[in-house]
């Protein structure tokens, strides 16, 4: 399994700016994933069900569904290189989001 650990990077949307932190686990074999936001962010955020995910080399291909968005589905492409992820969000209504330079946590790998 790949990009296993918590990583933490800046995000900037309409909705929200700021640093968050995506949490990559193995769960009896099957990747699980949490994303987590600082303050009264994490209480807003709906609830994401990662329904595939697929690896490619170093790159982890996933889709979700969101709670607010009922029959449509949210498309990731996060690649992994030494301790750093970079990635795109596609999440419709929305567009593009970049996953740019986020960095490992050490402490919680």
């Amino acid at each position: 399994m790949i990009g296993i650990g918590k990583w933490t990077g800046k995000v900037n949307t309409i909705f929200f700016g700021g640093e968050v932190s995506l949490l990559i686990q193995d769960k009896n074999g099957a990747y699980d994933f949490a994303l987590e936001f600082p303050g009264e962010m994490k209480k807003k955020l709906p609830e994401i069900v990662f329904k595939e995910v697929k690896e490619e080399g170093n790159t982890l291909n996933a889709t979700a569904e969101i709670a607010l968005l009922p029959g449509k589905t949210v498309e990731a492409s996060l690649t992994f290189e030494g301790d750093v992820m970079n990635g795109i969000l596609k999440i419709p209504f929305m567009g593009k989001i970049s996953l740019e330079n986020f960095k490992r946590n050490m402490t919680e790998s």
